[in-house]
Parts: C-alpha cells; sequence; structure tokens
C-alpha cells in the first residue's frame, strides 16, 4: 500500500489504474469525523493506492475524482450541453404530443413514519 502525497498523482494513478483493469478495480472512501480524517483507496488486487488528507480542501477535488470514477463505472460520458440552435422549436408545425417523462404514473408520499401512530403509555396513578 503506497500513501500518495500529491493530489494530482494519486488522481492520474487511479484513473489508470481502473483504466487498465476495470472489471477487478475496487474504490473504497473513509471518513472519520472524530479525526476529519479522509482517506480514499483504489485497488486491483495487485496494485494498491491511497491518498489520506485532513484538509477540507480537498473535498471538491474529491468530488471531481469520485463523479469522473462514477462516469467511467457506468460506461458513460459526460452530456454536452445543448446549443441555442437544437433548443429551437421544430419548423415543421406543432402537431408532436410532448413525451410523458416516465411510464411510471407519480404516487403521493405517505407519511415518513410508515403511517402508524405509536399509542402513548398510560399513565400512572
Amino acid at each position: 500500500m503506497v500513501y500518495i502525497a500529491s493530489w494530482q498523482e494519486y488522481q492520474e494513478a487511479a484513473e489508470s489504474l481502473y483504466a487498465k483493469s476495470p472489471n477487478k478495480t475496487r474504490y473504497c472512501v473513509k471518513w472519520r469525523s472524530s479525526e476529519g480524517k479522509l482517506v480514499l483507496k483504489i485497488t486491483d488486487d495487485t496494485t494498491c493506492i491511497k491518498f489520506k488528507t485532513y484538509s477540507s480542501i480537498f473535498l471538491n477535488r474529491f468530488e471531481t475524482l469520485n463523479l469522473s470514477l462514477m462516469q467511467k463505472m457506468q460506461n458513460k460520458r459526460p452530456e454536452p450541453t445543448p446549443s441555442p440552435a437544437t433548443l429551437k422549436s421544430p419548423q415543421h408545425g406543432g402537431d408532436e404530443k410532448p413525451r410523458a417523462t416516465s411510464p411510471i404514473p407519480p404516487q403521493q408520499a405517505g407519511p415518513a413514519s410508515g403511517g402508524i401512530k405509536k399509542k402513548k403509555p398510560k399513565k400512572k396513578k
């Protein structure tokens, strides 16, 4: 297990390790609030890379790395921002019906506690 001191080196090593063997790579995050310590670990059973910090400055960088690795793990690429030309409505009439966003009808949310009220105990005399 190797602790890498530089964030840039850790990020490059983590992404290259995942690219080398995506099916075997595991990514672990440990946060110890009592110590304020963040430990990131990525391994593929032959190579283990770790990064440790006590600084809150790295949280934004950690979020970026986490997002990048999750997109690679889901085999998705970031969606490009649409240009203004693609946002305009179609020029050929307007006979298209708007599509539903989900085939499942929305359901009303019930009470957060499960809808069952607990009985209060009887007062002792």
